[in-house]
């Protein structure tokens, strides 16, 4: 099955190149960044101001391939794909929670951006923590003992 996605509009952000990226919203602590949403998606945007964090959905557009396997940042052996949030993925869909700071007319100031510059943005979902259900007994797999180094740890150019 074939699916077609369009962009929404543009992320903008500091970082120009893949390296010394942070390599999650955890690391990227008051980095500002803008959307840049495209006019026709403007009535969407209606009652987004009242949300403090949104949901992003974009696209890994230097992403070259996908693997299945992969050695993450925060590990120095490979793991499935689906058990990482390594952007070489099937389909190169990143997800981030980011804080809203402000909306006017099509333009989202955001804070805690972890993406490329110029990533195509795909979706925007309000963040309600109420509603992903009872989170009580989570596990964090092999991330367990490495979950805190994401506030320090940046992308090495490894996933291009």
């Amino acid at each position: 099955m074939e699916i077609t996605l369009d962009s929404i509009g543009m992320i903008h952000t500091p970082f120009k190149t893949i390296e010394n990226m942070p390599i999650q919203p955890a690391g990227a602590a008051g980095i500002k960044g803008s959307i840049d949403l495209y006019e026709k998606f403007l009535p969407g945007l209606k009652d987004l101001e009242g949300f403090s964090h949104i949901i992003l959905l974009y696209y890994f557009h230097k992403v070259q391939e996908s693997q299945l396997t992969v050695t993450p940042f925060l590990d120095a052996e490979p793991h499935g794909v689906f058990a990482t949030r390594a952007p070489k993925r099937p389909n190169p869909i990143g997800l981030s929670v980011v804080r809203l700071q402000s909306v006017y007319k099509n333009i989202l100031e955001i804070e805690n951006v972890d993406m490329l510059d110029g990533s195509p943005l795909l979706d925007i979902k309000p963040y309600v923590p109420d509603f992903d259900g009872d989170l009580s007994g989570i596990r964090l797999g092999w991330l367990q003992e490495r979950k805190d180094a994401v506030v320090t740890k940046s992308s090495d150019g490894r996933f291009r």
